[in-house]
This record gives structure tokens, C-alpha cells and sequence, in this order.
């Protein structure tokens, strides 16, 4: 049989199905010593976009209330210098009501620094708070980048030790895939992605499927083994292959994959 020929006998299609779940079952142990560490490194990736927008937002609002007081100071310098200018001034009026003139400007420009000054005590409180904030979040940043940076470096090293092995598995798994009609693989597909093991064919094992462990009548461990058709259980909705076949299968199987493994 060519590589991407089909299998037409009920028998072929068992085993061929039976490949396919032997070799996607080593690659979900692959992926589960992974654990949940992929997900967590998302989640570390995520909260650090959000981290890094808020931090970016407290600075810029840091960055206004230090331009406040610069505006502050610089009005500041600017009424002094009308203070100094009156003040000159006062000295060559002509009458007093020009000298209270100016006296009013001068009052005027008093009161404007002790405005200003009020406003920039403010300003620097809020400063002070917001700093507290900004180094707080910035600290929060730093620490979830290392560890972010340790959950990466913990799954690299997980990933690389494996990745050799995953790959000839998965492209086993394409392979064998090929050789399933379209209806048959759609419903192992199905089969496996509702199963929490991801087992969609399973053997029979002391008389009960490997799926459901409850007891299958005689007559259809017979029907079975004769492996004339395909039989689902009816508790737990797997396909069901006899203890020989599944035997050899995987013997066949492990064998094909040390070598795939070892020669590439």
C-alpha cells in the first residue's frame, strides 16, 4: 500500500485509527509535561502590556504636574521682574495716584507668587504621590518581566528537550491522518476532542472498554475481536479494538517511532 493510499477493510481502518491515536497520545504527553506553563507565560505577557500601559500613563500625568511647576516658577520669575519694574517705577511718579497705582500692580504681583507658590506645594505633593505610584508600578513591571523572562527560559528548555521527538510524532500523525477517509477522521477528531484524555480509540481490557471500565456483553467482544466493522461503545462513545490487535499495533508503533526518532 502506497504511503497515502486509503485503507478500505474494517480491519485496516481499526488499526489505522489506532496508529493515529497511539501516536497523538505520545504527543499530548509531550505537551502535558509541559503543563500550564505556555498559558502562564501568556498571562505574564498580557499582564505586563498592561502594566506597561498604565506605567506609561502615570508618567505622563507625572510629566504634566512637573510641567505645571516649571509654568508656575516661570511665572514667578516674571511677576518679580514686574515687582522690581513697579518698584523702580514708584521712585519717579509725579503724584500719589500713580504711586498707588503701581502699589496695586505690585499687590498684584505678590499675591500672584503666593498663588503660584501655593499651587506648585501642591503640585509637588501630588508629584510625591505619583512618584510613589511610578516607582511602585515600575518595580511591579521589573518583577513580572523576570519572571516572565524565568517561565520563558523553563519552557525553552522544556520545549528543546522534546521538540525532536514532537516533530517526527507530528509528522507521523499527518501522515497516518492521510491514509483515514475524511468521515472517519472528522469523527475520531470529534470523538477526541470531547474526551478529557483525548482517547477516542481504546482497547478492551478485562473484558471492559478502556473508556467507560464498564464489563462489554461476550457476544460483542466477538463482534470485535472478528474486527468486521466498527464498533463505538455505547457508554462512553469511543471506538472500540481488541487487547491482540492493540497489542500489536503498539509494538509496531513504538518501534516505528525509536527509529523515526533515532534517524532523523
Amino acid at each position: 500500500m502506497s504511503k497515502n493510499a486509503k485503507v478500505t477493510s474494517a480491519e485496516d481502518k481499526l488499526r489505522a485509527l489506532y496508529d493515529l491515536q497511539l501516536i497523538d497520545s505520545r504527543i499530548d504527553r509531550i505537551r502535558v509535561v509541559r503543563g500550564e506553563l505556555p498559558l502562564e507565560v501568556q498571562d505574564l505577557e498580557d499582564e505586563l502590556v498592561g502594566l506597561s500601559t498604565r506605567l506609561q500613563r502615570l508618567e505622563e500625568e507625572l510629566d504634566e504636574v512637573n510641567q505645571r511647576i516649571t509654568g508656575y516658577k516661570i511665572q514667578i520669575d516674571e511677576s518679580k521682574g514686574l515687582i522690581a519694574k513697579y518698584t523702580e517705577q514708584q521712585n519717579n511718579v509725579r503724584n500719589n495716584r500713580e504711586f498707588e497705582s503701581l502699589a496695586k500692580e505690585i499687590e498684584y504681583q505678590t499675591l500672584e507668587i503666593e498663588l503660584c507658590e501655593k499651587r506648585i506645594r501642591e503640585c509637588k505633593l501630588q508629584v510625591e504621590d505619583k512618584q510613589t505610584v511610578v516607582d511602585t508600578s515600575r518595580t511591579r513591571f521589573e518583577q513580572r518581566q523576570d519572571d516572565l523572562n524565568a517561565k520563558r527560559a523553563e519552557l525553552e528548555e522544556i520545549i528543546s528537550e522534546t521538540r525532536h521527538e514532537e516533530d517526527v510524532l507530528v509528522k507521523l500523525s499527518d501522515e497516518m491522518a492521510t491514509a483515514i477517509e475524511q468521515r472517519l477522521l472528522l469523527s475520531y477528531r470529534r470523538i477526541r476532542g470531547a474526551a478529557k484524555n483525548g482517547l477516542a480509540v481504546v482497547p478492551i481490557e478485562r473484558e471492559a472498554s478502556a473508556g467507560s471500565f464498564i464489563k462489554i456483553p461476550a457476544q460483542r467482544q466477538i463482534d470485535i475481536a472478528q474486527r468486521k466493522r466498527i464498533i463505538v461503545d455505547e457508554h462512553s462513545g469511543r471506538i472500540l479494538v481488541d487487547k491482540e490487535l492493540a497489542e500489536e499495533e503498539r509494538n509496531k508503533i513504538d518501534e516505528r517511532i525509536r527509529k523515526e526518532v533515532a534517524t532523523k
